[in-house]
């Protein structure tokens, strides 16, 4: 009986392959990454704006903030309880004693990057040097999995907030994540607990995936952030986008999760994680969120939309259950409508989802939108439950993702053969420099194309001089005020391709020139006809939020 993922009339099933990514070095060989950090979840940006907001009072933000202070993990006298064995599912279960301190460093974390006070840092590198330098191996049932990774990419994004803190053990936890998670994740996306392949849901893939992705932005390591981003693209489980997402509505702007047929729980704990996986490969300039027109948004308003109570499709969905080697004559089910177990249940995934598709890209979320609103501001580890999955999420989006703006991206260009030099504008002149504090020089709002969108076509509007623009006239690249012909919208219009150099970064083409690409030359920034290596190099980017 064949494997039910073709999609029915209308619907398509394979995303697409268009991607973003940033340069990299072999930094598993010990050479220096380029990656940003902080750059899981949330980047120093992230951290600014927060504190900026809760400094002043705005609400939400400041709603948010009261729900991190009041939360019990988030107290500066948190002690932790490290184990050497975590056991996770069968007898002698102990891993109650590992999520609540997770929750806390992260947490901690938090406050000390929001408000400054010392005490909440240096209560969050406690808690993780104490499990650094205890713990070493999770075990237990098939359950060992799920706590590999949803632990693994929590613990990395708490340790990529005090990253650079003097008291924090960094190599020690780096090695943590190294040899105690990393071969648990990849052992279950590549074997699956010696099961068939679809027999495990598509967050116990996702969860895996999203530590894999997490531990290598954290540890430098370009082979298991490709890794974990290849099998979000074309993993044969059921975490990889065409699988986590079978069944695409495009008429009604919906997706139907791969869990929806389960129950509401889990359906919406994998939007939750496939978000996190999302805005962790974002905020190294990898567009997870975006592949195949925005698959992962129409899954999520299809899960928000059933949630808020409202009638969504169904397709019939068949799997197949039990050990590889039965498979011949192993049990088949089928789903043939969205389960209401657990309907309507609170998590915080919502606002990170909202930030993204609605904040930076102005697009339309009617219902992630409505089910964001009935939960901000949102909590986190330990308020939407006390056991386990209460703490499947980070949470904390209200004050650290919810977006006031729509559509109002902000973005640097990253040269790739040059990565510690951006696009810069000095008066009209435009070259490629090391940035310095403040950055208003290097940042550029992404708007649409002056001159059209075909294609995802865009201009580049200057942050701290509005109304000016990237231009060309002669081939040089300016920064010119609009004055709002049509000669200067075509000048001001680019096309994003895949990166010349790598296809995995972009590379913009002149909408008026066809043939000539943004490039930079002796530093300035011109427009060439690029046939060289050296010419694709430098026309080629990284877009950093």
């Amino acid at each position: 009986m064949p494997l039910a993922i073709l999609a029915p009339a209308g619907a398509s099933a394979v995303p697409s392959r268009t991607r973003r990514a940033i340069p990299r070095v072999a930094a598993a060989s010990g050479a220096t990454s380029t990656y940003a950090h902080p750059g899981l979840v949330h980047t120093l940006s992230d951290l600014e704006r927060a504190s900026a907001q809760v400094a002043g009072g705005a609400e939400p933000w400041a709603g948010g903030w009261g729900r991190l202070v009041a939360n019990g993990r988030s107290s500066a006298g948190w002690s932790p309880r490290p184990l050497e064995t975590v056991i996770r599912g069968g007898d002698g279960s102990n891993y109650g004693q590992l999520f609540p301190d997770i929750h806390a460093a992260y947490q901690n974390a938090l406050r000390w990057h929001i408000s400054g006070e010392e005490a909440h840092g240096a209560a969050a590198v406690r808690i993780l040097n104490a499990w650094s330098a205890t713990l070493k191996t999770v075990t237990g049932n098939a359950d060992r999995f799920l706590a590999a990774g949803i632990y693994g990419y929590q613990f990395a994004n708490a340790a990529e907030l005090v990253r650079d803190r003097p008291d924090f053990e960094v190599e020690r936890f780096r090695d943590l994540l190294l040899t105690v998670f990393h071969p648990m994740n990849e052992h279950f996306l590549t074997n699956h607990n010696g099961a068939v392949i679809t027999n495990y849901w598509a967050n116990w893939d996702l969860c895996n995936m999203a530590s894999i992705l997490a531990i290598g932005i954290f540890a430098d390591r370009d082979d298991l952030v490709d890794r974990a981003v290849e099998y979000f693209h074309n993993g044969a489980g059921n975490g990889s986008l065409p699988h986590a997402v079978p069944y695409v509505y495009d008429d009604q702007g919906l997706a139907q999760w791969q869990e929806s047929g389960r129950d509401q729980a889990h359906s919406i704990m994998g939007i939750g994680l496939m978000g996190a996986f999302c805005e962790m490969a974002w905020n190294q300039g990898i567009d997870c969120y975006g592949l195949d027109d925005n698959r992962f948004l129409k899954g999520a308003e299809y899960v928000a939309k059933y949630n808020l109570g409202d009638d969504v499709p169904f397709t019939p969905y068949t799997w197949q259950s039990g050990p590889s080697t039965t498979a011949s004559h192993a049990g088949w089910q089928t789903h043939t409508a969205p389960s209401s177990y657990a309907r309507g249940q609170a998590r915080p995934v919502w606002d990170q989802v909202l930030g993204h598709y609605s904040g930076r890209m102005g697009l339309d979320t009617p219902w992630v939108a409505q089910m964001a609103e009935s939960l901000r501001p949102d909590g986190g580890g330990g308020d939407y439950g006390h056991n386990s999955g209460g703490y499947d999420s980070l949470g904390f989006g209200t004050v650290m993702q919810y977006s006031a703006e729509s559509g109002r991206r902000i973005a640097r260009l990253q040269s790739f053969n040059y990565p510690e030099r951006y696009v810069r504008h000095s008066g009209t002149a435009v070259r490629i420099d090391p940035t310095a504090s403040p950055l208003g020089d290097s940042q550029f709002r992404v708007v649409a194309g002056l001159a059209g969108t075909a294609d995802g076509r865009v201009s580049f509007e200057s942050v701290d001089t509005p109304g000016h623009f990237l231009r060309h006239a002669n081939y040089t690249l300016g920064l010119v005020r609009n004055d709002g012909s049509a000669q200067f919208a075509a000048d001001a219009t680019f096309l994003p391709v895949e990166g010349l150099a790598h296809s995995r970064l972009t590379s913009f083409r002149a909408h008026n020139v066809a043939d000539r690409y943004l490039r930079h030359y002796g530093y300035g920034l011109r427009l060439d006809a690029v046939s060289s290596d050296l010419g694709r190099a430098d026309a080629t980017f990284r877009m950093v939020d």
